[in-house]
């Protein structure tokens, strides 16, 4: 009996861990969702929508032991309805916690010459993003993952 009950719990061990992104350092490949942003992560960039602005940083982004990171990349501050000026620097700074992202990004405009946070947001791995009115960019891509099968997501 004791081994049974054994057996059942480490089953419901594993199959509880399963739903956990895969683990390799770095943000998982895929796309995470939340209420207003999305987020969609290949094997060379990350692209995230924020309300109607989205940002990308190139690579992977790399995860410390404590579930924090701290990158730079670019950021687009009016995309929706019609993308207006050029990109600028933007801090990308989270912290993940299972299936849960956090995210705050810091935008330097240097068009307008003012300092714009957006965020927190809190993204949840294989979730659809529930962008509203501004849509998530969209294109098919094949990356590597961790393993030997490869990972369709989806990156403007």
């Amino acid at each position: 009996m004791r081994v049974l009950a054994l057996g059942a719990a480490l089953f419901a061990a594993c199959a509880s861990g399963s739903d956990l992104p895969p683990y390799d350092g770095s943000v998982a490949l895929g796309t995470w969702g939340g209420d207003n942003s999305g987020m969609i992560v290949s094997d060379t960039a990350m692209h995230l929508h924020i309300g109607c602005t989205f940002g990308d940083v190139s690579g992977r982004i790399p995860i410390t032991a404590s579930g924090n990171f701290d990158v730079t990349g670019n950021y687009m501050l009016r995309a929706f309805p019609v993308q207006v000026g050029p990109t600028v620097p933007a801090r990308f700074v989270g912290h993940l916690d299972g299936k849960d992202l956090t995210v705050t990004v810091t935008v330097n405009d240097t068009v307008e010459h003012q300092t714009v946070v957006l965020g927190p947001t809190k993204l949840r791995y294989g979730t659809e993003p529930q962008m509203g009115p501004c849509p998530i960019c969209r294109r098919p891509i094949h990356t590597r993952g961790t393993s030997r099968m490869a990972h369709k997501v989806t990156i403007s």
